[in-house]
């Protein structure tokens, strides 16, 4: 773990390596993600069965390629009621925020005379990738799944890979309430594939969205433009802001929450209180030996995570937006003023009261967001992510006559002549 203050004299150099330290797929990862998409796109089903044999050790054409709609319902029918009724809460929650997000058509009549407009219309088909590696997360089923029927999506396909063949009752009840049409047992760069190219048994789709491991994230990355993505997605990360009022436990609690997702994950802490750094420090290697997932969050916290002690907490927001985080915690007094000066972050939770947990479940924002300090210029997933919108525009012939003449002249200006005389001869007319 780092501990650095912004009185140390070497700061800015190491800030600056922190925020430049690469903690996603390396040059070997991208070569073989190349070798599997063309043979995806070559061999099609052939290439998937082979691939899911080498990586998910099970046979397709025995385990089945495709899980049935029953299954799913059988899922949901058999979770016990806590669980059911957690799954419900999360997906109205999270359906209410998403619809909010649906945009409007709009046409209008400007002063010319000329009509304008724009029509939003959802992708014929969405494919959503849900991990099943290290960890399967219903969750991630309902906030890919959830905005994309918000959106009007009429076809929803689910891959998740199923090792061993095994497959988690939960992901399957969470496709049943989502309302998912198609799940397959394939993931990896295969799967990613196989969406975008099509094969004898899957048909192609519009848009793949959803969080996975560097393979996953390197296959959309590569078939962007075959197909459309949300985001390439790299490996989680949190900046939690704490004042001296805070708990060192909760603190501490929300920094691993995130360190556990990945040994590859980071967690930052930003106080301006070197004695109550000092306390969270220990609770976390405390904290640490009582988790289950003891292994990876000990690999990530020792390899990525960072204590920072600034002077003020003002004095942390021009750093966080360096940093761009995926999530950032604001937990202390002001958080609504630190707010406002916020440029750069995925999601953002304000109040002690907010941890960032409660917002990958149950809050409504969506959980997948931008990583490796994507946030500078991106947002996270949302009903835009499965839409597309059509501009159009109509005029008769007094608005032609208004705003012709400026087009032919920039036409002639670029040299285009066919622009430019497609324009004039009905000004001519």
């Amino acid at each position: 773990m780092i501990r650095l203050s912004t009185t140390d004299a070497d700061f800015d150099a190491a800030f600056t390596a922190l925020v430049n330290a690469r903690r996603e797929a390396d040059d070997d990862v991208a070569k073989n993600v190349t070798h599997i998409i063309k043979r995806v796109r070559d061999e099609g089903d052939t290439a998937i069965r082979e691939l899911t044999k080498l990586f998910d050790k099970h046979d397709l054409d025995a385990t089945g390629w495709r899980i049935d709609r029953a299954d799913c319902l059988a899922a949901w029918e058999g979770l016990e009621p806590r669980l059911r009724d957690a799954l419900e809460l999360a997906a109205e929650r999270i359906a209410a925020y998403h619809i909010k997000q649906k945009p409007e058509d709009s046409d209008s009549i400007d002063a010319q005379g000329i009509r304008l407009g724009a029509r939003w219309r959802p992708v014929d088909a969405a494919g959503i990738y849900v991990p099943g590696g290290r960890a399967a997360y219903p969750s991630s089923v309902l906030m890919n799944a959830l905005p994309a029927r918000a959106a009007g999506v009429g076809r929803l396909v689910m891959v998740t890979p199923t090792p061993n063949g095994e497959v988690n009752p939960l992901v399957l009840a969470a496709a049943h309430i989502a309302g998912v049409d198609e799940v397959w047992r394939i993931g990896g760069a295969q799967a990613i594939a196989a969406l975008a190219y099509g094969t004898a048994s899957i048909v192609p789709v519009d848009v793949v969205t959803g969080p996975g491991n560097a393979w996953v994230a390197e296959a959309k990355r590569q078939l962007y433009g075959v197909v459309g993505i949300d985001m390439v997605a790299g490996p989680s990360e949190i900046v939690v802001v704490a004042d001296a009022n805070n708990d060192p436990e909760w603190i501490a609690a929300d920094l691993l929450s995130q360190a556990e997702h990945d040994p590859t994950s980071q967690s930052i802490l930003f106080t301006d209180d070197a004695a109550f750094a000092d306390r969270v420090a220990a609770v976390v290697d405390r904290q640490i030996g009582e988790l289950a997932t003891e292994a990876t969050a000990r690999a990530s916290w020792d390899a990525n995570g960072a204590i920072i002690v600034v002077e003020t907490l003002a004095e942390a927001l021009p750093l966080i937006d360096r940093l761009a985080p995926e999530h950032l915690e604001l937990a202390c007094d002001d958080a609504e003023s630190l707010f406002e000066r916020v440029h750069h972050a995925g999601s953002v939770f304000l109040g002690r009261h907010t941890p960032e947990a409660i917002g990958d479940y149950v809050a409504g924002p969506n959980h997948v967001l931008p990583t490796g300090r994507r946030a500078r210029f991106a947002s996270g997933l949302s009903v835009l992510d499965y839409m597309k919108r059509t501009s159009f525009l109509g005029m008769d012939a007094a608005g032609l006559a208004a705003i012709g003449p400026a087009a032919v002249a920039l036409a002639e200006a670029e040299g285009l002549p066919a622009h430019a005389r497609s324009v004039a001869i009905r000004l001519n007319t």
